[in-house]
């Protein structure tokens, strides 16, 4: 591809729907940093936003060049991995890692050293992960990793920003009018205006046009301030010290696991999207790009996001991820955030991110066999409880109670609270594990099904899914054993079961 261009008119939406991706990233880690742990301005916009900065220009200009590099070689236009903080990491590191040192200790330093710690830890697990991941993927159908991925995207994206257009349709409607005719429609806007930056600035004016947004808080966010990044080593030296952390590998640990297993994931959907890209690489950019952030004061891993096909729909390149990458680091750089917060509703985006969970769910049956289609369909369920359990939750906590609480046999007097409470707790894990046991049933493969099978038993009783333990504030993991025994129990049963009657259909 003699023709390669870093730039192309497809980068622009490209652009502006990972922007709203990751400027509501950094809006979380604002909040619950400033609200939730009570950090200091200086400590969250002096230290872990130009942490965060470093990490994503790094991660977005090495997939950048990867894209390059695939466009070159592949002869076909590639588009980049998209990148930025894992969110699941993000609420799991505030609300058990950092959470839990302020409430012990009061300490907010010791809680930001905690959260380095548990960020490095992360990027160290994918790192070496990467080693391995090539023969993860080789030996998981596709079905189960795509539908992972699929349950992820109807839940805790679509489903989120589609309540919020559908909370506040003057300003939401009209932006996705422009997305779905563009993309779903093939209408070409005036002038070529690409539907990703149309509907930002249509849905931008309505919100100020009808009163939805604060002037008075646009003015008061315009503060120019440089914060460079910082090498903070001595700090994350003496978190890895600290005897607090050894409390905290129960979350690291499985958290690392979950970030690797969601890369994996991501390169899959990527190459049934077209671009193929190596897995060792790609992974370890993933884990360096964690290791750095943690360095330089960032508490928040990164990650190979989902939706690379809607990228690609879009037109997207190399230069998309470029562009991330440098705006978002002088958001960060320059305390700009709350500006940007100020500026734009997420409603004017929210189109842009409920189409692209819209794809990922669409790419998870069109991308696989159509007889693994009930692979895909089971693998959402875990998904479906996880989600369902944080609406609940949320919706208890709200009214100032929650789960423990108000107790789990008084909840289980409605609806089986506790099968989904288990179905949450490592439910990446759970859902592929179940979709590859469909699969191998569909095709044939009883001894394959069945040593996935023995995978969730062991998985189980390790307590890496289906573990929990309710206390009154807060619902945790729980390793061994001790908690999980009816699973392992079920799920060798199930292994039997299948090598069991394969051989008497063998015999048919």
């Amino acid at each position: 591809m003699n023709n390669f261009s870093w730039w192309t008119r497809g980068d622009l939406d490209g652009f502006f729907g990972l922007f709203v991706d990751n400027l509501i990233q950094l809006i979380l880690i604002t909040l619950l940093c400033t609200t939730l742990l009570g950090m200091p301005n200086e400590l969250v916009f002096g230290r872990i936003l130009p942490g965060v900065a470093i990490s994503l220009l790094i991660g977005n200009l090495f997939y950048a060049w990867q894209a390059k590099q695939l466009s070159i070689t592949s002869g076909h236009k590639a588009t980049a991995l998209p990148y930025g903080v894992n969110t699941v990491s993000l609420f799991a590191y505030v609300l058990f890692v950092m959470l839990p040192v302020i409430k012990m200790t009061g300490d907010v330093e010791l809680a930001w050293q905690m959260g380095l710690a548990a960020c490095f830890g992360s990027g160290l697990i994918e790192f070496a992960g990467a080693w391995l991941g090539s023969r993860i993927k080789q030996i998981t159908p596709r079905a189960a990793l795509l539908a992972t991925l699929a349950g992820i995207a109807i839940t805790f994206i679509s489903m989120d920003f589609a309540f919020r257009m559908f909370a506040d349709p003057l300003v939401g409607f009209a932006p996705l009018a422009l997305i779905l005719m563009q993309y779903f429609g093939r209408v070409r806007l005036p002038r070529g205006i690409p539907a990703g930056l149309a509907a930002i600035v249509v849905g931008t004016l309505l919100a100020w046009l009808i009163g939805r947004m604060d002037a008075d808080a646009l003015i008061a966010s315009i503060q120019f301030n440089v914060y460079l990044p910082t090498p903070y080593l001595v700090e994350l030296a003496n978190a890895f010290a600290a005897p607090e952390l050894f409390g905290f590998i129960a979350v690291i640990l499985p958290m690392g696991l979950f970030n690797l297993l969601g890369s994996l994931q991501n390169l899959e959907s990527a190459e049934a999207a077209g671009d193929i890209y190596p897995v060792k690489p790609s992974l370890a950019a993933n884990g360096i790009g964690s290791m750095v952030a943690a360095c330089f004061g960032s508490c928040f891993p990164t990650t190979i996001y989902i939706g690379h096909p809607a990228w690609k729909d879009m037109g997207a390149g190399a230069g998309y991820s470029v562009a991330n990458g440098v705006v978002i680091s002088l958001l960060c750089c320059l305390g700009l955030v709350n500006f940007a917060m100020a500026l734009i509703p997420i409603e004017a985006g929210a189109a842009i991110l409920l189409w692209i969970g819209i794809i990922i769910v669409a790419q998870a049956f069109k991308d696989t066999p159509p007889q693994h289609a009930p692979a895909v369909a089971i693998g959402l369920i875990p998904a479906i409880a996880a989600w369902g359990l944080l609406m609940l939750e949320s919706g208890l906590r709200a009214n100032g109670s929650s789960i423990g609480m108000v107790g789990i046999e008084a909840l289980s007097s409605q609806f089986p609270i506790a099968g989904m409470l288990a179905l949450e707790r490592g439910f990446i894990f759970t859902s592929m594990l179940l979709a590859a046991m469909t699969a191998s049933l569909i095709d044939g493969h009883f001894r394959n099904a069945a040593n996935w099978a023995l995978a969730a038993a062991l998985f189980s009783a390790i307590g890496i899914i289906h573990g929990y333990q309710v206390t009154e504030t807060s619902i945790i993991n729980a390793y061994g054993p001790a908690t999980t025994w009816p699973f392992v129990i079920g799920y060798l049963v199930m292994a039997g079961c299948f090598l069991a009657f394969g051989r008497v259909r063998k015999h048919d």
